[in-house]
């Protein structure tokens, strides 16, 4: 049986995933003074990069709509199911407006099949549950027997996050501009994670870069013994050498089989700022 999967932006798709896979992305709203844009779509990475800098402000994000959603199932050929893995329901309305649509389309084409998954994750979190999905699929999986897997599979997923700046969270208002100035000259790095309800956490600050990457790789360990049968999925902002390097410190640490690495998309950039790393992989 052939199976759609779907996703939104606020996901994170390596090309190397992306191209084994026909996955279809409903993009979010982006907001800079100079007019709306949706990502990947009226305006691409490097484009959104080039806005913040000129602009010197970051966007206000808007999820999709429930419409939005009712169009990209529709496109699909009614005889496919369709799996929707959505950003966390903790972040953003996205989830919502994704099973809105589902239920719009449903009153028109009842017999339907789709499911809309809350990942409790975001960027590469999303991404290793789609690897997961290439997975079973190629196994054959049934539509049932796939969407009960990566239930069970977001409940397993660790994501991880480190900032190496805070400034974003102060053009964002999201920091007290005196707070975030001292932290800046007490070079304060911030940890986080996904909690078990999919809401972003600050689990630890450090001072200085090296200690921060030190436990950011040390807090794998915290979560998984059994690394040489899994992959990692990592996500960085703007910042390729340094991620290649931490991503080699990782593997070498710990033996997983196999990993991904690419850019954070806007969303996650205009949280998590320049030099932001996100990494996902499943617990023990």
């Amino acid at each position: 049986m052939r199976i759609q999967l779907m996703t939104d932006g606020g996901a994170d798709i390596p090309k190397r995933l992306n191209d084994n896979l026909n996955i279809k992305v409903v993009p979010l709203y982006l907001h800079f003074s100079d007019g709306e844009y949706r990502s990947g779509v009226t305006l691409d990475l490097e484009g959104y990069h080039q806005k913040v800098r000129e602009l010197k402000e970051l966007p206000r994000s808007a999820a999709p709509s429930p419409n939005d959603f009712y169009d990209a199932y529709k496109e699909v050929d009614p005889s496919i199911p369709i799996i929707m893995l959505s950003l966390s329901k903790e972040l953003s309305s996205t989830y919502d407006n994704a099973v809105i649509g589902k239920t719009m389309l449903l009153e028109e084409e009842p017999e339907r099949k789709i499911e809309v998954i809350n990942t409790k994750t975001a960027s590469c979190g999303i991404a290793l549950l789609l690897h997961e999905a290439s997975i079973k699929l190629d196994e054959n999986y049934s539509f049932e027997g796939l969407v009960k897997h990566l239930r069970d599979s977001v409940e397993q997923t660790a994501t991880l996050f480190v900032l190496k700046t805070l400034d974003n969270l102060v053009l964002g208002g999201r920091l007290d501009k005196v707070k975030g100035k001292i932290a800046k000259t007490l070079n304060i790095k911030v940890l986080m994670h996904g909690n078990e309800d999919g809401a972003i956490e600050v689990t630890e600050k450090i001072r200085g870069e090296k200690k921060s990457i030190r436990r950011f790789i040390d807090q794998i360990g915290e979560y998984t013994k059994n690394a040489e049968e899994k992959i990692i999925s990592m996500t960085h902002c703007n910042d390729a050498e340094r991620a290649k390097q931490i991503l080699s410190d990782i593997r070498s640490k710990y033996l997983f089989k196999d990993s991904y690495l690419t850019d954070t998309g806007p969303l996650i950039s205009t949280y998590g700022g320049e030099g932001a790393l996100v990494i996902a992989f499943f617990k023990d």
